[in-house]
């Protein structure tokens, strides 16, 4: 048995059940499989794993797309995505269904919660304008985003930008309360942009490409695994996060696999970009943070080690 290679690996945000794909693989002996003694960590932000793992405080994250081409741009940090992981981006907000909102014409003259420097904000006008809503009629207020879906229940805001992944278990809230939620996905206008990527740095790329390599292998296994066998990663990522509900990491699990294993993969493979898709991704995304329209996006993004289909 040849010596596995540490890897320091960040996902995005606290373990929910959205990351049980990652953390139930790591029991499951996935990695251990590709050669691999990874260590995963919380992430607090796709900035911050940006950050970090530019600075050599882990090797591999999650982190948004926007996230690596915004660094980039502006500070030209050495990071780059190495697989698009949601190939359509799980952006919505959320709705109670007593209000009779269902469509984003129906928002106008509404209040929205947001927490500073949200990407739902940015990219709201383009999807107004793809739905026909007049974004100037939105009224949006800031807060916490730990209060936001307490007030979106209590009807003190009348929506909350939430990734739809979220909707299992921010409805059990509301059930509770007697109401629904209701989901206003961004991608039912027609808003598909790429979201959660898989990063490493230049220097990884550069010195180790047999180990992206099989660090990609890995994750590519661990979401089939995770999307054929949901229950069993569950059990396995409930039993390092207790906190986490069976039943809520259940309804993430699902609901994250229909945005990685949707039509674009079957055309494409996991992790693969479509150069149409990659170039509206970019568009958005540098008008959202006015970023510099003219600047080569591809130097942010490398999949040419993702696994063949």
């Amino acid at each position: 048995m040849f010596a596995q290679d540490k890897v320091r690996f960040q996902t995005d945000w606290v373990p929910s059940g959205e990351h049980a794909m990652y953390y139930g693989a790591w029991s499951k002996g996935i990695y251990a499989k590709h050669g691999i003694d990874i260590t995963i960590t919380r992430g607090y932000g796709s900035g911050d794993t940006v950050t970090k793992l530019a600075g050599g405080a882990s090797d591999f994250g999650v982190a948004d797309l926007a996230a690596v081409f915004t660094a980039r741009v502006r500070a030209n940090v050495p990071a780059k995505a190495i697989a698009v992981l949601y190939n359509e981006s799980p952006h919505s907000l959320f709705v109670l269904k007593s209000s009779g909102i269902t469509n984003f014409k129906g928002l106008e003259g509404k209040k929205i919660g947001i927490t500073p420097g949200n990407s739902h904000r940015f990219y709201f006008p383009k999807v107004a304008e793809k739905a026909g809503t007049d974004p100037s009629k939105i009224v949006w207020t800031n807060m916490d985003g730990a209060a936001m879906a307490t007030q979106l229940i209590a009807k003190n805001i009348d929506a909350a930008p939430f990734y739809s992944i979220h909707q299992y278990y921010i409805n059990k809230a509301a059930v509770k309360a007697g109401e629904e939620i209701v989901s206003l996905p961004f991608v039912a206008v027609g808003f598909k942009i790429y979201a959660a990527t898989l990063i490493t740095s230049d220097k990884m790329i550069a010195e180790k490409p047999d180990l992206v390599k099989r660090f990609l292998a890995a994750n590519k296994e661990a979401f089939e695994w995770a999307r054929d066998n949901p229950e069993e990663a569950c059990k396995l990522h409930v039993a390092r996060f207790p906190e986490v509900e069976l039943d809520d990491c259940l309804g993430s699990v699902k609901a994250v696999m229909s945005f990685v294993f949707t039509d674009h993969t079957k055309e494409y493979g996991w992790g693969n970009t479509s150069p149409e898709r990659l170039k509206f991704s970019w568009e958005t995304i540098a008008e959202s943070q006015e970023l510099k329209k003219d600047w080569d996006y591809k130097q942010a993004i490398d999949t040419s080690m993702v696994p063949p289909k």
